[in-house]
C-alpha cells in the first residue's frame, strides 16, 4: 500500500502548510535538508533575544509556503505557469539554503572562506539532481537565474523574493522585535509579471514601503544588533584560533568533519571536484562547533580557553559602533593594555582587540529593481514611485565601524 506523502505542517507563523508533492516530500526527508533543523537561522542572535531559536529548517518551509501562494497569486492574473514550474520553483526556494553552514554567515569568514552559502547550495542541489535521476533540473535552472522565464528566479532570489518576505516575518516574530511585522499577504496578491519580469501594482506601494523600512530597522536592530555583532566576532576568532593550531599539526577535540574543515583550506574548485567534501559539509551543524567550544574551553592555550568561555557564559566583549574608521592609536593603546594585562604580545592581542565593519542596505536599485505597475501601465520603480523620502535614503549603503575588545581592560 502506497505511503500518502501529502502530509500537512504546522508552523506557527502561517498555520497548515501543505507538501504539495511526493517529490518536495522526499527532498525534505533527504538527510541533507533535515541537517536544516540543527543550524539556527539566527545564529548566536538568541544571546540578546532568547526567543531567536528557530532553524534554517522552519525558514526554509515558510519560504516554499509563501511561494505556494505567490504562484497562486499569479495564476489567478492569467500568469500561464506550469505544474512542472510550479513544482521546480517550490524546489528552488525550499533548497535556497541548503548550502548553509553551523552559525550561518559566521562560518563563511572562518571554515570556507571566499565560498559563499548560495554555490554550496547549488553543488549541494546539483549532488541532489543526481540522486533524483534529473527530477531538480529545471529548479536548478530557476534557482541559478539560467531559466528563461526570469520572473520565476525573482521569486526565489531578488530585492522582493520569498526568502526575504519570510525570514522578515518569522525573525520577527521569534525575536520579538515588531518593527519586522510586513503584510507579506499583501504583497503577494499585488505581485504581477509584465514582459518577463516581476512586478508590483501600485496598490501595494505603501506595503513595499513598509517592507523597506521593515528590512532596514530589522537590520540594525537585530542582525547587525551590536552585541550580536560583539558574539559573532567572538566566535569568528575562536575558529581563527583553532583554524591556527590546526594548520600547526596539533590535535583538537572536534568531529571528524569539523576537524577535516579545521585543517584544510578548501576552495570552490576543491568542492566541485570532489563530491566528498560536500559529503562532509553536509555532516556539519551547530551541535559540532558548540560541543568543540565546550571542550576548547578548558584547553592549556590561554587565547582558545579564555574565548570559549567567553562565548559559553555570556561575558561578551565590549564593543563600540561609530560611523568613522576606529583610530589606530585608540586601536594600539587597547591592544597593549591587553598585552599587558594577559602577558601575550602583540600579534596575539589581535584576538582580544578586534575592529571591522558592517554595512546596512535596504534596497540596492542596481540588483533586480522593484518595479511598481501603475495605474497607467508604466513601470516605475518604487524609489521614484514612492512619495516617501525615506524611501530614497533606503537605497543608500550605510557603513559603520566598530571595534571590540574584553571589559575587564
Amino acid at each position: 500500500m502506497p505511503t500518502n506523502k501529502r502530509k500537512i505542517i504546522n508552523d506557527p507563523i502561517y498555520g497548515f502548510v501543505t507538501i504539495p508533492s511526493e517529490l518536495i516530500y522526499d527532498l525534505i526527508n533527504h538527510p541533507t535538508f533535515q541537517r536544516l533543523r540543527r543550524i539556527k537561522q539566527l545564529g548566536l542572535t538568541n544571546l540578546v533575544y532568547p526567543g531567536a531559536l528557530h532553524t534554517r529548517f522552519h525558514h526554509a518551509i515558510g519560504a516554499m509556503h509563501l511561494m505556494q501562494e505567490a504562484v497562486f497569486s499569479l495564476r489567478q492574473k492569467d500568469v500561464i505557469i506550469s505544474d512542472e514550474e510550479q513544482e521546480a520553483v517550490l524546489i528552488a526556494i525550499l533548497l535556497h539554503d541548503i548550502g548553509h553552514g553551523p552559525f550561518s554567515h559566521t562560518l563563511e569568514h572562518t571554515l570556507v572562506k571566499g565560498i559563499s552559502h548560495e554555490t554550496i547550495s547549488s553543488l549541494l542541489m546539483d549532488k541532489l539532481n543526481k540522486e533524483f535521476n534529473g527530477k531538480l533540473n529545471l529548479a536548478l535552472k530557476i534557482f541559478n537565474g539560467k531559466y528563461k522565464r526570469r520572473f520565476l528566479h525573482q521569486l526565489v532570489s531578488s530585492q522582493l523574493d520569498m526568502d526575504r518576505l519570510d525570514y522578515l516575518k518569522r525573525d520577527s516574530f521569534f525575536t520579538g522585535v515588531s518593527e519586522g511585522v510586513i503584510s507579506s499577504d499583501r504583497i503577494i496578491k499585488m505581485l504581477n509579471v509584465v514582459k518577463n519580469e516581476l512586478v508590483v501594482e501600485y496598490k501595494a506601494i505603501y506595503s513595499i514601503e513598509k517592507f523597506l523600512i521593515a528590512r532596514r530597522l530589522m537590520y540594525w536592530q537585530v542582525y547587525l544588533h551590536k552585541t550580536v555583532l560583539s558574539a559573532e566576532t567572538l566566535l569568528i576568532k575562536i575558529l581563527k584560533r583553532a583554524k591556527e593550531f590546526s594548520s600547526q599539526g596539533m590535535e583538537l577535540f572536534a568531529s571528524p568533519a569539523l576537524k577535516l574543515f579545521l585543517h584544510n583550506d578548501f576552495t570552490k574548485k576543491d568542492f566541485e571536484k570532489n563530491t566528498n567534501l560536500l559529503t562532509q559539509f553536509s555532516k556539519l551543524d551547530d551541535n559540532d562547533v558548540m560541543a568543540s567550544i565546550k571542550v576548547w574551553s578548558e584547553h592549556d592555550d590561554l587565547i582558545l580557553s579564555k574565548l570559549c568561555l567567553n562565548l559559553l557564559d555570556r561575558k561578551l566583549f565590549k564593543i563600540e559602533i561609530q560611523n568613522t574608521v576606529i583610530s589606530t592609536k585608540y586601536k594600539n593603546k587597547l591592544i597593549e593594555t591587553v598585552c599587558k594585562k594577559y602577558k601575550i604580545n602583540a600579534s596575539e592581542a589581535d584576538y582580544f582587540v578586534i575592529t571591522g565593519k558592517v554595512n546596512n542596505s535596504a534596497y540596492n536599485a542596481n540588483q533586480f529593481n522593484i518595479n511598481i505597475l501603475m495605474n497607467n501601465g508604466n513601470l516605475i520603480d518604487v524609489a521614484a514611485a514612492s512619495d516617501l523620502l525615506n524611501i530614497q535614503s533606503l537605497s543608500k549603503t550605510v557603513t559603520k565601524h566598530f571595534i571590540c575588545y574584553p571589559k575587564d581592560l
